[in-house]
């Protein structure tokens, strides 16, 4: 079977690289030829923020037979065209399109709606979501037209499930877990999973106490990862743990990531034009006033004088790196507002780490409380305090970590994907 992944590359930075990496991967290790083909441009070029990665040395498909092609700009619909001819010139049996944000519909829709012409391609979407965390007036009409033309629709929780029943009501959805399906039959869903990373991996001789002390780490650390936005809720993270800082000194909270909007030079006249662009654009179409852009959860670090008991590791993170950040925690915070299937949460299994989560979003699904993790009531700061405490008085064993995750396989992802035992 030949299959075309259609997503960004290994050069951008971000969960949905990783995650289309990961996927080419392990269809390739399935025995399918594969191609990632991707984008030069994800989003309009008003968008002020630097989506590629610069840090990283080591890319992962370095020992594999994969070919990337860079074809397709967000901001030049020739390229579209060109993407879809390029796709049709491998003749692949399956091309699934990476659907993450609805601001992608125009051009995922046009590509998806010209395959579907070809009897002998499957199109399937891979979908991490379908409503929006930052809803706007347009994102519903985009979702549409982005995910109209497909023969198969993948889920990784039953929430993204019931959001494409609620996008699309007058359609009939054939939903099972197996992957088992009819070549040209359309409605399908395979409700899935997000699997466990396995790019990133412990390094055995890595001295975690080292480290710690190195790093200036207390006994217990407390970990968020990855790109610091609204809805993955910093703030509360550093809210609660300033409540548990009050009960104990023993605990550090060590925050990994870059500031999402601020990745740009804003002493560029370049940057200071895509902001005031981006800013009127943000205005006519978001359903709230509410601007991400001036999000600073950091600054609440010196407002409650944490600074002894926090460490910032405020910029993207080099692959090589990301293990030793992991390795040194004991836990992950994942205090978010809304939640879908979060990379985050799958790659801190791979490194055995309990999950703190907000009971919200498809969390509860993953999370057995007080099995795997522990989870706190939305928006509840005293309540994410006291799991926080509770995790360290009564510690999840690993290997109640390695029992809830045994199925998450990309091995058996890829098998249900390619519809083969």
């Amino acid at each position: 079977m030949k299959v075309v992944c259609f997503g960004p590359g290994p050069d951008f930075k971000g969960g949905i690289s990783n995650y289309n990496t990961s996927l080419a991967l392990s269809l390739e290790k399935a025995g399918a030829e594969v191609h990632i083909v991707s984008w030069t441009e994800q989003y309009p070029s008003i968008i002020p923020r630097d989506f590629k990665d610069k840090s990283s040395h080591r890319h992962f498909l370095e020992n594999s037979s994969i070919k990337v092609s860079y074809l397709t700009n967000y901001n030049n619909p020739l390229s579209w065209i060109k993407t879809v001819r390029y796709i049709k010139s491998l003749k692949p049996d399956m091309v699934i399109f990476q659907w993450a944000i609805a601001i992608q519909g125009l051009p995922l829709g046009f590509m998806a709606k010209q395959l579907m012409k070809s009897k002998d391609i499957e199109v399937v979407f891979d979908c991490h979501l379908v409503i929006q965390k930052e809803g706007s007036n347009l994102d519903k009409v985009l979702s549409k037209k982005g995910l109209k033309h497909a023969h198969t629709y993948i889920a990784h929780a039953y929430k993204t499930v019931n959001e494409l029943k609620e996008l699309f009501p007058k359609k009939d959805f054939n939903v099972n877990e197996s992957g088992e399906r009819k070549k040209g039959e359309k409605g399908n869903v395979i409700k899935l999973y997000h699997p466990i990373y396995d790019l990133y991996k412990p390094v055995s001789e890595f001295d975690v106490e080292a480290a710690k002390k190195e790093m200036g780490l207390k006994k217990h650390v407390f970990l968020f990862f990855g790109f610091i936005r609204k809805y993955k809720g910093l703030h509360q993270a550093i809210e609660a743990f300033n409540l548990l800082c009050k009960q104990r000194d023993d605990v550090s909270l060590l925050i990994v990531g870059e500031s999402f909007w601020q990745t740009l030079d804003n002493s560029k006249w370049s940057t200071r034009i895509k902001k005031v662009l981006f800013g009127w654009a943000k205005k006519i179409f978001l359903k709230t006033s509410d601007d991400e852009q001036n999000y600073r959860p950091l600054e609440l670090i010196t407002k409650y004088g944490l600074e002894e008991n926090t460490v910032v590791v405020n910029h993207f993170v080099p692959n090589e790196e990301v293990y030793k950040y992991f390795q040194v925690s004991d836990a992950i915070v994942l205090y978010y507002l809304t939640a879908t299937p979060s990379g985050v949460e799958s790659l801190s299994y791979n490194f055995e780490l309990p999950v703190l989560a907000s009971r919200v979003g498809h969390f509860p699904e993953t999370i057995k409380d007080g099995f795997n993790g522990y989870l706190a009531n939305d928006r509840d700061i005293d309540d994410m305090a006291a799991k926080m405490n509770k995790m360290i008085e009564q510690p999840i064993p690993k290997e109640n970590i390695r029992k809830a995750t045994e199925k998450l396989s990309w091995e058996n992802y890829a098998k249900a994907v390619l519809n083969v035992e």
